[in-house]
């Protein structure tokens, strides 16, 4: 199923469908992406052939006649590959296997193949093999019709078929096998950001399109040492750094998988734990890709995607990444709050540091407390917990009279209650930069 990653140079033709019903930009960016997705997993695209149509043929994904053209030119180039912008059916692929001499793949056989070189963590590899084994099933089950006639028995129970009930046991126990490790996994992951949150650790996450330069970005704010390259899905597996704000503050910095048009539905349902944590985040930045012509599409695709995480409503600031390589009269979308920058300028980072932290800040609260002096615990935890505290000494009162700034859902509140000036209100005052 997946490419021949001994061989260096494949070569392949790439074949799209274009529907009278699909948006034509969408179209051109789907295949665009298809040609990089072949470069990502080390193909050689020789040429494209698309034919524009009212639907999909059921039996040969474009018109008869048209696969014949290509059939020829794959043989006169000698192709490796043939690569189908769409998921191909079962019958779909069984028809061109037979026309073509060389291998047929779709888009969804494309990324899979990339996912399964690219994943490094044990989740990651267990996620791919799982969308690896859904993807095949069903594509068994189409062969099994072909192999049951063939065996020719009563009841049409031939050899063939026999074989292919005991693949189809073998792949399904795998499946549960996978999906039972899986959920494991995930308890564990859960584990981690419940302890995570306990400590009242401040999370960001890092989401976008697929090469919009978090990684880079990743990796020059924290020195993680991300693997960070000029290809689609560099990073499959998510990384957690501490990155330390101007003030001294520390958080939790995570990258993500990139997000992409038109992902294998297998894979969405195999990677949503890994993008599940996007919803524990307290902040979100959401990397583009400032000088990619179609900047506005990518923004749209992630959009959609927090929307079905149920991420849509955490803060969040726009980073349009790659200034360096933008022309400076560019059109970016408005945005509330966006910065635009270059994650290979020091000065651009130390920006994007600050503004992080009036993020940060502005989900404090400032509270102010009269705490007596015999009472030096609440102090102690209240110089380990909050953040900008000031305090001064009032001999009238023999006590302290502090400001401290706080996250708002600390269950420090409890503790620190009796010691405030102003009640029942907690918040006394609150603080912009």
């Amino acid at each position: 199923m997946g490419l021949d990653y001994a061989k260096k140079h494949e070569t392949a033709i790439l074949v799209g469908c274009l529907l009278d019903t699909r948006d034509r930009e969408r179209m051109r960016l789907s295949l665009e992406e298809l040609h990089e997705l072949a470069r990502t997993a080390g193909v050689e695209v020789l040429e494209m052939f698309t034919q524009n149509r009212e639907r999909i043929d059921s039996a040969w994904y474009l018109g008869s006649g048209k696969m014949e053209e290509i059939a020829l030119r794959a043989e006169e180039l000698d192709v490796d590959l043939v690569i189908f912008n769409d998921e191909l059916s079962p019958s779909q692929n069984r028809n061109l296997e037979r026309m073509f001499d060389c291998k047929v793949i779709d888009r969804t056989q494309l990324i899979l193949d990339i996912f399964a070189g690219r994943a490094q963590s044990a989740e990651g590899k267990i996620q791919v093999e799982l969308a690896q084994y859904n993807y095949l099933l069903p594509r068994l089950a189409g062969q099994g019709k072909t192999l049951s006639r063939l065996g020719g028995g009563i009841g049409t129970r031939g050899p063939g078929e026999t074989k292919l009930e005991s693949d189809r046991r073998h792949i399904r126990r795998r499946i549960s096998e996978l999906k039972d490790r899986l959920q494991e996994v995930v308890r564990t992951r859960q584990l981690h950001r419940e302890r995570r949150k306990k400590n009242q650790v401040f999370q960001i996450a890092l989401v976008g399109y697929t090469n919009a330069g978090k990684s880079t970005l990743l990796n020059r704010l924290t020195n993680a040492g991300s693997l960070a390259e000029d290809k689609l899905f560099a990073t499959l597996d998510p990384t957690s750094r501490q990155l330390v704000l101007p003030s001294g503050m520390e958080v939790l910095l995570t990258d993500t998988v990139g997000f992409i048009q038109d992902l294998p539905t297998a894979l969405v349902a195999a990677f949503r734990s890994t993008l599940e944590g996007v919803k524990e985040a307290d902040f979100i930045l959401h990397v583009v890709d400032c000088h990619h012509p179609d900047l506005a599409v990518h923004m749209e695709v992630v959009d959609r995607v927090l929307k079905e995480l149920d991420a849509a409503d955490i803060p969040q600031l726009l980073v349009y990444n790659k200034a360096d390589l933008a022309n400076p009269d560019i059109y970016l979308p408005k945005a509330d709050d966006s910065l635009v920058i270059s994650a290979l300028r020091d000065a651009d980072l130390q920006l994007l540091r600050e503004r992080i932290e009036q993020h940060v800040l502005a989900s404090f609260q400032a509270m102010k407390l009269k705490v007596p002096v015999d009472r030096g615990d609440i102090l102690s935890l209240l110089h380990r917990e909050g953040v900008q505290m000031e305090q001064e000494f009032t001999a009238e009162e023999d006590a302290y009279l502090v400001t401290v700034r706080l996250n708002r859902d600390h269950p420090i509140y409890g503790k620190v209650y009796p010691f405030l000036l102003d009640k029942p209100e907690i918040v006394v005052e609150s603080w912009e930069r």
